[in-house]
C-alpha cells in the first residue's frame, strides 16, 4: 500500500506541471486546448530524441519545453489570424503533432521515417543523475530507516525523486503566481474573463491569447519531457486522454481547496493531481479492475469530482436556509413576546 501511493505522489507531482498548463489554457484563458494530447507527447519525444543522441538531459528538457511553446502559439496563430474554431485550432494542432512527433522520434533510426517509441532503459536522465549525487548524501538510510522502525514493510529504493520533482514543481508554481500577477498575466486573466471589454482598453487580445496558449503548452511539454525520463520511455500514445487528467487534477483540487486567490488555486491544482493519481493508483489495487480500466476510472473521478460540489454546495445551501428561517422565526417570537408583554403592562 506505502509503495502504491509512493509512485502516485510521485507521477501525482510530476503531472501537476501539466494540471497547471491546462489550468492556464482552460481556466484563465477560458480556451478547451486539446493541443495538450500533442504536445505532452511532443516534449517526451524531443527529450527522448536528444538524450539519444548524447545530449545532457537539462538541455533535452529545455528544448522541449520550447517546442511545447511553439505548438501552443501555432495553436493561437490558427485560432486568432486563421479564424478557426477555438476546439476545431485545437484539435487541428493535436492531429498534426502525431505525425510530427513520429518524424521526432525517427530521427534515432536510420532508414526510417517515423517511429512509435524511443526506450531510455540505460540512457542517462535528470532523475539517473541526481539519484547519483542523492545516493552519496545517505538520506535515503535514514529516512528509510525511520520507516522500517515504524513496521512499513515496502520502502522505496530513492526519496530523490520526489526530492527535485517537489523543488522542480514548487519553483514553476511561483513562476505561474508571478506571472499572472504582472501586468501581462492580468491582461491574459482579463481576455479569459471578457474579450470584448479588454479589447476595449487598446489591448491586444490576439497576442495575449498567442502567449497565454503558448505558456500553456510549454509547461505541458516540459511535464511530458519530465514523464519520459521517469518512465524510462516515449511513446506517441502516452499523451491520449492527457487533457482529461489535466481537466480532473484542475476540477479536484478546485472542490476541496476552494479558488480564492491565485496562489491558492495553483495549489489546489497540483493537491488535485497528486490526490487524483493517488485515487487512481487504489482503484487499480481493487481485484475486479485492470489496468485497461484506467480511462473508465479516469471518467468516474471526473464525473465525481463535478457533480459532488454540487450536491455539497446544495446541502450547505440547504442548511444556510434553514439556519435564515430559524433565526426569522426565533426573532418573530421574541418581538411577539416582547409586544405580549408590553401589553400585560399596559393593562
Amino acid at each position: 500500500m506505502f509503495s502504491a501511493v509512493f509512485g502516485s505522489v510521485e507521477q501525482g507531482i510530476i503531472y501537476a506541471i501539466m494540471a497547471l498548463g491546462v489550468y492556464l489554457s482552460f481556466r484563465v484563458l477560458d480556451f478547451p486546448d486539446l493541443t495538450v494530447d500533442g504536445s505532452f507527447v511532443s516534449g517526451a519525444a524531443v527529450a527522448a530524441t536528444m538524450i539519444t543522441f548524447g545530449y545532457h538531459p537539462a538541455i533535452a528538457t529545455a528544448v522541449a519545453l520550447v517546442v511545447g511553446f511553439m505548438a501552443g502559439c501555432i495553436t493561437g496563430l490558427l485560432h486568432t489570424k486563421g479564424k478557426i474554431n477555438a476546439l476545431l485550432s485545437g484539435i487541428l494542432m493535436m492531429i498534426a503533432l502525431y505525425s510530427i512527433n513520429l518524424r521526432i522520434m525517427g530521427l534515432t533510426v536510420e532508414n526510417s521515417v517515423g517511429r512509435p517509441n524511443i526506450p531510455l532503459l540505460n540512457a542517462d536522465t535528470l532523475f539517473s543523475r541526481f539519484s547519483e549525487f542523492w545516493s552519496s548524501l545517505g538520506i535515503d538510510e535514514v529516512i528509510n530507516g525511520f520507516f522500517t522502525s515504524l513496521g512499513v514493510e515496502y520502502i522505496p529504493s530513492t526519496w530523490g525523486t520526489l526530492f527535485i520533482m517537489l523543488i522542480i514543481v514548487v519553483l514553476i508554481k511561483f513562476v505561474v503566481d508571478w506571472l499572472l500577477q504582472t501586468e501581462i498575466g492580468l491582461a491574459i486573466r482579463a481576455t479569459g474573463d471578457n474579450k470584448k471589454m479588454i479589447r476595449s482598453l487598446s489591448a491586444n487580445t490576439d497576442t495575449l491569447v498567442i502567449v497565454g496558449l503558448g505558456f500553456s503548452n510549454a509547461l505541458v511539454a516540459f511535464s511530458g519531457a519530465l514523464i519520459a525520463q521517469y518512465s524510462k520511455f516515449a511513446d506517441a500514445s502516452m499523451g491520449i486522454g492527457m487533457i482529461i487528467i489535466g481537466l480532473a487534477s484542475v476540477i479536484i483540487g478546485e472542490a476541496i481547496f476552494g479558488t480564492r486567490t491565485i496562489m491558492r488555486i495553483t495549489l489546489a491544482v497540483i493537491a488535485g493531481s497528486i490526490i487524483y493519481r493517488i485515487v487512481l493508483g487504489l482503484a487499480l489495487r481493487v481485484k475486479i479492475l485492470d489496468t485497461g480500466d484506467m480511462k473508465l476510472i479516469t471518467a468516474v473521478i471526473v464525473i465525481c469530482a463535478l457533480i459532488l460540489p454540487q450536491v455539497i454546495e446544495k446541502r450547505r445551501e440547504k442548511k444556510r436556509k434553514e439556519k435564515r428561517y430559524a433565526e426569522r422565526l426565533a426573532d418573530t417570537n421574541l418581538a411577539l413576546k416582547k409586544e405580549g408583554e408590553a401589553v400585560v403592562k399596559t393593562r
